[in-house]
């Protein structure tokens, strides 16, 4: 036998965790002597609640125990109960085998049961069958009368008693009879389909009913209502589904609303795609629709139940159907103004308080949940061609302006001029206004179509400029031809430059960012190119006038006195008249370019090795000619207004004193700080200055020539050329015979 403490060794783990806990109470207790004096008060104590202990444990014992055998005895009174049903049960299936076949007979009775109930039925709906036919006539008066509710009701009649009839033989499996209970009932299509043809004519009319007579269509929606329920009923049972069922007439409800829409508004005969017969389409669209959603909104909305959502449902299929509307037009090659009108009107004037943002019509109509009448990749495919009928516009336009402006250049009358007296077309003011205009409306859009009409606005005036240096160029030609056609020439080229001024001031106020008004690069070369072209037809001009005059220079006869370079003068003063007639920053560059001109005419004329001094004295000549001819000139600038300091009639002074030296020993000297301001000179053209002077032997001019090889000159960044521009005559070849015989 096992010993106590291995049968419960809890009670073992349990008396070790007691006495430990007693031992650690024990110590904490009497770790000092004096405490012992109550080691008598916490004895009695302890016994003393230990005895309860034991007692109330003895207590618990006892009820449990009492309570087990109570439970037992249960038990016990149970087991007999349970044996004595199984007895009784016993004898119940005895007694009912002994009575199965008395049960046979009940079997019959319930078949005869059955078909007299059946008969039952039968003999109750007899009078109804028999008066079918009759039904079906009062039922089409009805419908003929208008009286919709009355006909709908016997219709539902005599449907739920084909119904209720078909169902019984679906049930007993009697599908043959099922076709003549169909035949029986065939009026029942006819009268089905009559009543929805007046159903979806009031439907149809539905706009117009509900203010004229609500009745009529609360009718109409009462009826469908009706029929809706009959079909969610007979789907919710599945057993048999009636033959038409389910109608769906809710659904076709909506279709047919949806194509009365449709039908009235987008689905007109060939519409007018250009500009003023689109826009009228279009303002008609949004009245004719704001008008009707008010309708519905206001009227339609009350004769129907809420659950229809007729409101959402109506707002949808408008904005479905212009936006297939709308695609339908952009297939048709449009015009720039109708591209324009369809673009304001989907994404401007659709969304405004003038049509679909209406006060009447918010805040139950909201377009927000519906998406873009024009998707993002349509708006952009209409603003690429927009912008190809903008461009094509915009070149043809600037094309007849051109045109017309080249056809004025030859006309036999002055430019007109503006109110400061300076020459002057409308170009121009056309060209700016035409390109201002198509930015202007194209912000009307949306800023990235501002943007690219901006962008080609600045392509077209770049090539508008090409075209007009052509123009130029052409004008120059004809005037080569015959120098009195044009008559005013020169004042159509000032006319020109006066333009081409306007336009560069003028391009800055194209950009749509006042902050970003710069001028483009290439727009900016551009324009230069067409000033510099102007400006040289009227330097050449001023040339061919000057040229007579150069060629005279230098002779003996000049040389003794001549009124020549007073000659020269009156010529450039009648240009720089006709120059005033230019803004002051042309005028300035013309006078400077002219000044530049006169300078290098005259210095290529003193190196056409026309001349060589014979002696000093013509040298001393020479140079008082060449003092009074610069003096008279640079007194002439000077009173047109250009200042000495932007003159290059210096160089004339300057090369004076290379003519004007006693000493040709100090020539290097002096060469040098000529070349040193002018470090355009050339070998050739101090060689030529040197054969001017006529007394210049080979070794001052090997001297003079190797000093300037020995001192090259760069040219600095702000320097004018002068000499550069002026080719010095070939050397004369000496005179030959045969070779061996030269002498």
């Amino acid at each position: 036998a096992s010993s106590p403490d291995e049968e419960w060794p809890e009670a073992e783990k349990a008396e070790k965790l007691a006495r430990g806990a007693a031992l650690k109470w024990a110590s904490g207790v009497f770790y000092r002597p004096e405490k012992l004096e109550g080691l008598g008060q916490y004895r009695s104590r302890e016994m003393q609640r230990n005895s309860s202990i034991q007692s109330r444990l003895k207590s618990t014992v006892q009820s449990y125990l009492e309570g087990v055998s109570a439970g037992l005895e249960q038990l016990r009174s149970a087991a007999q109960e349970v044996q004595s049903v199984c007895q009784d049960l016993g004898a119940a299936r005895w007694a009912l085998l002994d009575s199965a076949d008395r049960f046979q007979g009940l079997q019959q009775m319930r078949a005869l049961m059955a078909e007299h109930v059946q008969l039952a039925s039968v003999v109750q709906v007899l009078p109804q069958l028999f008066s079918v036919q009759e039904m079906f006539s009062h039922t089409l008066q009805l419908l003929h009368g208008q009286h919709l509710l009355e006909a709908h009701a016997e219709l539902m009649m005599m449907e739920h008693l084909r119904d209720d009839i078909l169902s019984q033989l679906h049930i007993r499996g009697l599908s043959s009879a099922q076709t003549t209970v169909l035949s029986y009932f065939g009026g029942l299509q006819e009268l089905n389909e009559s009543l929805a043809r007046q159903l979806w004519d009031i439907v149809g009319n539905s706009l117009r009913l509900v203010r004229e007579d609500p009745v009529l269509f609360v009718t109409a929606v009462r009826i469908i209502e009706r029929e809706e329920k009959i079909d969610d009923t007979l789907l919710l049972e599945a057993t048999f589904l009636p033959p038409g069922r389910p109608k769906g007439w809710k659904q076709k409800f909506y279709q047919v609303l949806r194509e009365t829409i449709t039908g009235a508004h987008f689905h007109a005969p060939h519409m007018d795609a250009e500009g003023p017969g689109l826009a009228r389409h279009l303002a008609t669209l949004q009245k004719d629709i704001v008008s009707e959603l008010r309708v519905v909104k206001d009227l339609m909305v009350q004769c129907v139940p809420a659950h229809y959502s007729i409101l959402s449902i109506c707002t949808a299929t408008y904005h479905q159907a212009l936006t297939s509307h709308l695609q339908d037009i952009l297939r048709e090659d449009l015009d720039k103004q109708a591209l324009f009108l369809l673009l304001e009107w989907a994404l401007h004037v659709y969304h405004s308080p003038e049509m679909m943002g209406h006060p009447d019509l918010l805040p139950e109509v909201d377009v927000s949940a519906l998406g873009p009448l024009m998707s993002p990749e349509l708006v952009d495919q209409t603003e690429r061609k927009y912008m190809v009928k903008v461009k094509a516009s915009v070149l043809e336009w600037m094309q007849r302006t051109l045109e017309v402006e080249f056809k004025d250049w030859f006309r036999e009358e002055e430019p007109e001029t503006d109110h400061q007296g300076f020459f002057q077309s409308a170009l121009p003011v056309i060209v700016m206004q035409m390109l201002n205009e198509n930015i202007r409306v194209a912000s009307l859009i949306t800023d990235s179509l501002q943007q690219k009409v901006y962008n080609m606005a600045l392509e077209e005036l770049k090539a508008f400029l090409g075209r007009l240096w052509e123009a130029l160029v052409q004008y120059g030609k004809e005037h080569q031809k015959d120098r009195t056609v044009p008559k005013y020439y020169v004042a159509y080229l000032l006319a020109m430059l006066n333009n081409n001024l306007a336009l560069s001031s003028s391009v800055s106020s194209l950009h749509p960012d006042t902050a970003r008004r710069e001028v483009p690069v290439s727009l900016r070369a551009a324009l230069d190119r067409t000033q510099k072209k102007a400006c040289q037809l009227l330097l050449e001009e001023l040339l061919l006038d000057l040229q007579p005059l150069c060629l005279q220079l230098p002779s003996r006869k000049w040389l003794s006195g001549s009124q020549l370079v007073s000659s020269m003068c009156e010529v450039i003063d009648k240009y720089a008249k006709e120059f005033s007639r230019v803004r002051k920053p042309i005028f300035t560059l013309l006078l400077t370019e002219s000044e530049l001109l006169v300078a290098s005419q005259y210095l290529r004329a003193l190196m056409q090795k026309k001349m060589v001094c014979k002696n000093e004295e013509e040298r001393g000549q020479l140079c008082d000619r060449l003092l009074q001819d610069a003096t008279e000139l640079r007194d002439l600038f000077c009173g047109l207004g250009l200042d000495q300091s932007q003159q290059s009639l210096e160089a004339v002074f300057a090369l004076r004193e290379l003519i004007c030296l006693k000493d040709p020993a100090l020539l290097s000297l002096e060469v040098l700080g000529f070349i040193t301001k002018y470090p355009d000179i050339s070998d050739e053209h101090i060689s030529t200055l040197l054969d001017l002077r006529g007394d210049i032997s080979k070794e001052v001019r090997h001297m003079v020539l190797e000093m300037m090889a020995q001192h090259p000159q760069v040219l600095p960044e702000s320097y004018r050329p002068i000499f550069s521009t002026i080719l010095v005559p070939a050397p004369e070849l000496p005179f030959c015979l045969r070779k061996g015989k030269c002498a």
